[in-house]
């Protein structure tokens, strides 16, 4: 992706545009599935894993990415869509391959809405399904 859509990205979530950024965002634009904090630190081997960390915390915040624990002891992250507003609501589900052991977004399957008692308040949602993805199947 080119540098000024990546920019662009970053700026229409109030995110200031660092090298690192963009080569970070780039990187998760580019990836089909979920990706660790140690996936980007191979691939990116010359950055510090405390600064890609940050990186993907800022992303986090700001509603860039969302983060997925898939149960394998590792969280992964994945671009949000633009009109994300990352909220329990919004939640969509996510599918963990237990062969290859890739995590995918599945946006097009949401949360149905939980009505909860009185006084309770859901402060994080998570919806994975495991099994065995269609690469793997075949």
């Amino acid at each position: 992706m080119q540098t000024e859509d990546l920019t662009k990205t970053l700026k229409n979530r109030a995110i200031n545009p660092t090298a690192m950024r963009l080569l970070v965002l780039d990187r998760l634009k580019k990836s089909a599935v979920a990706l660790s904090l140690a996936d980007l630190e191979i691939e990116m081997d010359q950055a510090d894993r405390v600064t890609i960390y940050r990186t993907l915390k800022t992303f986090e915040e700001n509603k860039l990415i969302h983060s997925i624990e898939d149960g394998t002891g590792s969280i992964k992250y994945a671009l949000c869509e633009s009109n994300c507003k990352c909220t329990p609501e919004f939640t969509h589900a996510h599918f963990h391959c237990t062969s290859c052991n890739q995590t995918y977004c599945l946006k097009n399957i949401h949360l149905p809405e939980i009505n909860l008692p009185k006084n309770f308040e859901v402060e994080q949602s998570s919806f994975v399904l495991k099994g065995i993805c269609d690469q793997c199947k075949a």
